[in-house]
């Protein structure tokens, strides 16, 4: 289930936007070049076909979609499985609140060495957004913050531990009771 939903995401991850275009979108070549008979060379229509040198691309990428979906149940059962595999490994910190007043890096080090995740990549969820956080990890590389609602089991299996603030498991809890 886990890597049908990681491939899944990665997929939904590609921008598909690679364009060439094609010789009725490159500019010119809008005459003959010259006439049909009588020059003893070939026949030509344009000059922006696709074998002459500045001609539009035969057969090119166009842009598309590489969007797949994953059926909801689907969805709820990989990421029960990727919070009970993180919480088997015993990489699930709970903390109960976490403030900062102002944007500091620092101290957000400072936190995270007080709780032994300094050397590691870490997810911290938040119960909601909070700029200050937000803006003290964006520094840090081995770092990611988002919300409960954000959360998904992509993010949970690439790290190592997940930071969660107290109201953000709850939250989590009541979404994924399994009684539902």
């Amino acid at each position: 289930m886990l890597s049908q939903y990681i491939y899944i995401h990665q997929s939904n991850q590609r921008q598909g936007t690679a364009a060439t275009k094609t010789r009725s979108q490159v500019s010119g070549g809008g005459r003959k070049p010259w006439k049909q008979k009588g020059t003893g060379r070939a026949r030509h229509g344009s000059i922006r076909s696709p074998i002459w040198a500045h001609g539009g691309v035969a057969h090119g990428p166009k842009p598309k979609s590489w969007k797949l979906d994953l059926p909801k149940k689907m969805k709820k059962l990989s990421m029960v499985s990727a919070l009970s595999q993180k919480y088997s490994e015993d990489c699930i910190t709970v903390i109960d609140n976490i403030s900062v007043e102002k944007p500091s890096t620092v101290k957000m080090i400072q936190l995270l060495d007080n709780l032994r995740l300094n050397d590691q990549k870490v997810l911290i969820v938040l119960n909601k957004l909070d700029k200050n956080i937000v803006k003290s990890t964006n520094n840090l590389q081995n770092v990611k913050t988002v919300t409960d609602l954000n959360l998904n089991p992509y993010d949970v299996l690439e790290t190592k531990k997940v930071l969660f603030v107290k109201d953000s498991i709850k939250k989590i809890q009541e979404k994924y009771n399994e009684s539902k």
